[in-house]
């Protein structure tokens, strides 16, 4: 299971930072594509991108976390590995959708089957995801809703 990043992000030694740089542009690419095509994903390979430009390219990085569409996402996955509500039941209707496709179009229907059981695994998980702000009210309820000073 992926688990968000904890701490700030740290630039690769020069020898890989071009790697880094070209796996963040090269999925940013891919996460803009599944904008427009049924079945690829964009949120994955838009985190994928942040994560490896933090790595390689501090001024794309700074560009996602700014962005209006990618930010919001990006700094709820770094700070909780939290996925909005309304993010989750995107993704959910679209690769419900996706499904109904695959079953209409492929030629058998084993492939139909697989793909969508792969796409509901992936939404279970999705759903299991904090949503952003949870963590802190949890954690303010087992604290009893009081923030106690030590000492």
């Amino acid at each position: 299971m992926v688990e968000p990043a904890r701490t700030a992000p740290t630039t690769a030694p020069r020898r890989t930072r071009w790697l880094w740089w070209l796996l963040a542009y090269a999925s940013l690419l891919l996460g803009l594509i599944g904008v427009v095509v049924p079945g690829l994903p964009t949120v994955p390979f838009v985190l994928l991108s942040a994560f490896a430009a933090a790595r390689g390219s501090q001024r794309l990085h700074a560009w996602l976390l700014a962005h209006r569409q990618f930010g919001p996402m990006i700094r709820d996955w770094q700070a909780e590995g939290a996925v909005s509500r309304r993010a989750k039941w995107l993704a959910t209707t679209m690769m419900s959708a996706c499904a109904v496709i695959m079953f209409l179009t492929a030629p058998k229907w084993w492939m139909a089957a697989t793909g969508t059981a792969i796409m509901a695994i992936v939404a279970t998980w999705l759903w299991f995801r904090p949503e952003p702000g949870q963590r802190h009210a949890r954690d303010a309820k087992q604290d009893g809703g009081q923030d106690r000073e030590p000492g």
